[in-house]
Parts: C-alpha cells; sequence; structure tokens
C-alpha cells in the first residue's frame, strides 16, 4: 500500500496540516505524519528526504510557514514527488513569504505548490497521484468527486425553487 508522509516544521502548523490527514485517511490512503524543521533539525531533514522512498512513502506532503523551507529541501533531496503547502504562521507577512518560498522554485527542484493553508487540496492531490497507479484510491476520488458534483447540483435547484 502506498503511503503519504506528511511533514511541517513546527506543532503550530498541525491545525493546518490536519485537513490533509483528514482527507486522506477519508480515502483510505495510510499517513505518516512528523515535524521536520529545515532550521532546527537539519539532521533529520537530510535522514527523512534520503530515505523515505525506502520507506515505502509515495508522496510528500510539506507544510511550513515564513521563510518555508521545508518543501524545497526535501524535494531537492528526495526522489519522490513534494507537495507544498504554504502555512500563514505567526511570524509571516500575510502568508506571501511562504507561498513564494515555495512557489518559486529553480529549474530541476519541482514542488507542487497549493493554496496559502490549502493543506485539503494537497491531501487531494497527493491521492491523485496515487491513484494513477492505484485502482482502489481512483475509485474513491472519482466517487468523491462525484459527490462534489451532486452537491453544488443540489444547490443549484435549491436557488430554483
Amino acid at each position: 500500500m502506498s503511503k503519504v508522509a506528511i511533514i511541517m516544521g513546527s506543532i503550530s502548523d498541525m491545525p493546518v496540516m490536519q485537513d490533509a490527514i483528514d482527507i486522506l485517511k477519508q480515502f483510505n490512503v495510510e499517513v505518516e505524519v512528523d515535524i521536520v524543521s529545515a532550521h532546527r533539525t537539519p539532521e533529520k531533514l537530510f535522514d527523512f528526504s534520503k530515505n523515505a522512498h525506502n520507506r515505502g512513502i509515495s508522496v510528500i506532503i510539506a507544510g511550513a510557514g515564513g521563510a518555508a523551507h521545508l518543501p524545497g529541501m526535501v524535494a531537492s533531496m528526495s526522489p519522490l514527488p513534494v507537495i507544498g503547502v504554504p502555512v500563514k504562521s505567526s511570524n509571516s507577512i500575510d502568508g506571501w513569504d511562504s507561498v513564494l518560498s515555495i512557489l518559486q522554485m529553480p529549474g530541476g527542484v519541482p514542488v507542487a505548490t497549493v493554496a496559502l493553508n490549502g493543506a485539503k487540496n494537497a491531501g487531494i492531490l497527493a491521492a491523485q497521484i496515487i491513484g494513477s497507479h492505484d485502482k482502489k484510491v481512483l475509485d474513491t476520488i472519482i466517487s468523491y468527486k462525484e459527490e462534489l458534483k451532486a452537491a453544488v447540483n443540489k444547490a443549484a435547484e435549491g436557488l430554483n425553487k
């Protein structure tokens, strides 16, 4: 079974990152969660990044605020797809510093970047990546998208009554 690793630079990022955990559990995707600080635990960052693929991880979601180096540093050392979640933190400049730090990666070191505090979409994207080779997860994604469509159609019908 494919696993998604969800890492964050600080425990203060957990309220945002919980959305990724919740949606992946809804899709029955195994999740591993940890705190890996690019600045305070660089040795752990190196070990995690270089070895995640050897532990059955298929996709990494990395949430970070402020300077937000975590997603890019992980992507620089890991062969796995990395999805960055910019987190609006207490020391942030309205979150723009995090967005730009994760978004503006140099050529050769891609990080898929979701919206500010967009951990739910990061979880959905991770599941879609896994679904490209796991039919069970793909079927769950298809059902989820049908539910979204049905909710919109129901809301639209309510407007005409």
